[in-house]
């Protein structure tokens, strides 16, 4: 899959197909099923099948104070799609250039002039173009005149709640990584730089690799299973997300024990999937009770990281 960050110079490969426009954050079953027809549209018109998204999202532009923490990021979020079969991601620069785009001109530059799409697959809530004037009605009503096809996807409906981004983030931020994917497409990922730490995993058997730079949504604090994918390989994952209480540290950090590796991460982008949310943080009476807890955490996630994942067990 092409991922692009410019409508410039757009290769034949990516217009005169189908077009689906919007955030995409997390990459939902919603999403896919929008997805799905996005490719099926793109074979009737005979072209490519292309997301179109926002780097980053307009309320970063618009609102930042009330901007939702998005996610994922964008090469994971081509990553994802790719997966379910589109053919390109356009990652259009946001800016406030082209949210001062009325409806009528985001759909006459961008849509026809530069995608020149032949169908578009769109959500019932869509809405484009300066102030978000561009409704699903006027696009229907564009798209008529313009001879493009427009195919309007229902949502999913998972219990009595839409499956949704704004959904998903309420979970991963309330710590349910196990039930947000459900929801995902893929378990709930994030990525990190591996810094220095204090070193007291190393010592009680337990070395962790310490993430800065986190640019998604953290789950809530807590201690979590999960996997990463090292030297061509799954492994197991026991993530602990808060402050050591036990050695009266209360700065909340991200450190992952790696399930039966032994190589240095240090100065290395590391990306961990969250898949069960195993316990809460708490204080122990001592070191020693402290490692007991370390040794029943790192058990549970590799029998939950085995069994969702099939990555390598513990020797």
């Amino acid at each position: 899959m092409q991922l692009l960050r410019s409508l410039d110079n757009l290769p034949p490969d990516c217009r005169g197909g189908a077009v689906a426009i919007g955030n995409f954050d997390g990459v939902h079953r919603g999403h896919a099923r929008i997805v799905e027809r996005l490719l099926a549209n793109a074979r009737e018109v005979g072209g490519p099948a292309v997301v179109f998204t926002f780097d980053p999202h307009p309320a970063m532009v618009l609102r930042p104070e009330a901007a939702p923490q998005p996610l994922t990021w964008i090469d994971r979020k081509a990553e994802l799609l790719a997966a379910l079969g589109v053919d390109g991601m356009i990652a259009f620069p946001t800016d406030e250039a082209l949210l001062a785009l009325e409806a009528e001109e985001f759909f006459d530059r961008i849509v026809l002039q530069k995608l020149q799409a032949k169908a578009l697959v769109e959500g019932p809530n869509f809405a484009f173009g300066r102030g978000r004037r561009g409704t699903i009605e006027l696009l229907r009503d564009l798209s008529r005149k313009a001879a493009v096809k427009l195919e309007v996807v229902e949502p999913i409906w998972d219990g009595d709640e839409i499956v949704s981004s704004s959904r998903v983030r309420r979970l991963v931020a309330a710590g349910d990584v196990a039930e947000a994917g459900r929801l995902l497409t893929a378990p709930y990922r994030i990525r990190g730089l591996v810094t220095h730490g204090a070193g007291r995993g190393a010592k009680i058997g337990f070395p962790t690799a310490n993430l800065a730079g986190v640019d998604t949504l953290l789950p809530a604090q807590g201690v979590y299973a999960g996997r990463a994918e090292r030297d061509g390989r799954r492994v197991g994952a026991a993530i602990n997300v808060g402050p050591n209480p036990t050695f009266g540290e209360q700065a909340a950090k991200i450190e992952v024990h790696l399930l039966n590796y032994s190589g240095s991460l240090y100065g290395q982008t590391l990306e961990v999937d969250f898949l069960a949310r195993l316990r809460d943080i708490r204080p122990f009476a001592d070191v020693s009770a402290l490692t007991a807890q370390l040794a029943e955490d790192v058990a549970d996630a590799d029998r939950i990281a085995a069994v969702c994942c099939g990555t390598v067990s513990r020797p």
